[in-house]
């Protein structure tokens, strides 16, 4: 038969647990100022911590739906890889060009692939000209008909230029959100005919706009067709790739092999050569992000985590006055029969409280203004369960932490000279 003792003490335990939280709830009472203070020191902190990881969350789902805008997984292929450093550019820029040949060959040999696109882009800027309106420098790209598909950029107004027109060299042009508006503002720019260095360029369409992790640069772009630009700007500065996307059945990886093994035997690559082209990934572009933004997103944390941790400080001076003021009302505890631990619990929960109730304002307000910030750029919120949490038990250990000198002060004090104490 169970010690009836035994049974008793956790019934015990949750009482005067209860108890020690209905007493520091009535210590923020009588002193509304001073806990005030601390809960609000305590809240910007966390407040902070939350903010900072819920936009940061939302930040590198923003950067993953970007990088990766294409519906389908896709591969890219270019003179030198743009992820690994230390590699010898001088040397990198003396490689064979990529060809639309290649790009070709790739397509016909390569069943893993789905839709192959060529694209030249310029180290230059461009002004676009409509009648007496002009665009701020704009990227020009020169790309093959493929390009919406591989990415999946959706039209506006108009319509994409045809294989047709890619192979007659046609001067038709498709300008990004960014340049539509500079020079048609709400008008409809289809049909209309722009300036690009003195060339003119039929207008067959427009791209919608695009809420891009890098604000509206991503919309200040027009597209050709890449053999009109070869006719019209290429220079030997101009940056050549190819992508394309997977096919349904088919990974990363065979793609990878297949466009490989054609560029390899195409460029006469021997056995045991190094590969003098580079193939990547969407995946690639987004480890290389991570590579950035986890460095900085662990040590901005770190930082808000330091301003708490100074608050901390702060709990831990209140508490010490609190034990100061308190000393009598210890004295006649400890006189009617508690103990050295009860004290200590008694200050460990009203310190804890202290800290979790301004871990609470602080998660609520932390996920308020990140949610407004998010909505303000245009980053998907992301509620995270996991850092609500852990920002909450985080607010309490620190009350713990912080509040364990002054009540194991309190619990040590000589019952006598407390009770002395005027």
């Amino acid at each position: 038969m169970m010690d009836s003792k035994n049974v008793m003490m956790p019934v015990k335990r949750r009482r005067l647990g209860r108890e020690n939280f209905m007493l520091a709830i009535d210590v923020v009472r009588l002193h509304r100022m001073r806990s005030g203070l601390l809960i609000l020191g305590v809240a910007i902190g966390i407040t902070t911590i939350l903010m900072m990881v819920t936009v940061l969350s939302g930040l590198g789902r923003k950067i993953n739906k970007d990088l990766v805008s294409a519906k389908r997984p896709y591969v890219y292929v270019q003179r030198y890889d743009l992820l690994i450093s230390g590699e010898d550019e001088e040397e990198m820029l003396k490689r064979e060009e990529l060809t639309p040949d290649d790009a070709d060959a790739i397509a016909a040999q390569c069943p893993s692939l789905d839709k192959v696109c060529y694209a030249i882009q310029p180290q230059r800027h461009f002004e676009i000209h409509y009648k007496s309106k002009k665009t701020p420098p704009t990227q020009l790209v020169g790309a093959a008909y493929t390009f919406p598909e591989v990415y999946s950029l959706p039209i506006g107004a108009g319509r994409f230029f045809t294989r047709s027109e890619e192979l007659r060299r046609a001067r038709v042009v498709l300008l990004g959100f960014g340049p539509a508006k500079d020079l048609f503002g709400e008008g409809n720019p289809v049909g209309k005919i722009v300036r690009i260095a003195a060339r003119r360029y039929k207008v067959v369409g427009t791209f919608e706009k695009r809420h891009h992790f890098v604000g509206s640069m991503s919309d200040n772009f027009v597209l050709v067709p890449h053999t009109t630009y070869a006719k019209d700007f290429q220079t030997k500065n101009d940056f050549e790739s190819i992508s394309a996307n997977i096919r349904e059945g088919y990974t990363l990886d065979d793609g990878i092999e297949e466009i490989t093994n054609v560029l390899r035997i195409r460029r006469g690559v021997g056995p045991g050569l190094e590969n003098d082209f580079a193939v990547m990934t969407s995946e690639s572009f987004l480890e290389l992000v991570r590579k950035f933004t986890t460095p900085v997103s662990l040590v901005l944390t770190v930082i808000a985590s330091i301003g708490l941790l100074v608050g901390g400080i702060g709990v831990m001076n209140i508490m010490l006055i609190s034990v100061a003021e308190r000393t009598r009302e210890i004295g006649i505890r400890r006189a009617v029969g508690a103990g050295e631990r009860d004290i200590l619990q008694q200050f460990l929960v009203e310190s804890s409280t202290l800290t979790g109730i301004g871990g609470v304002v602080g998660t609520i307000f932390g996920t308020l203004l990140a949610y407004l910030v998010s909505r303000l750029i245009h980053f998907p919120f992301h509620f995270s369960v996991f850092w609500t949490v852990t920002a909450l038990l985080f607010s309490a250990f620190v009350g713990l932490v912080f509040g364990l000198y002054p009540a194991h002060r309190a619990a040590r004090m000589d019952p006598v000279e407390a009770l002395r104490y005027e």
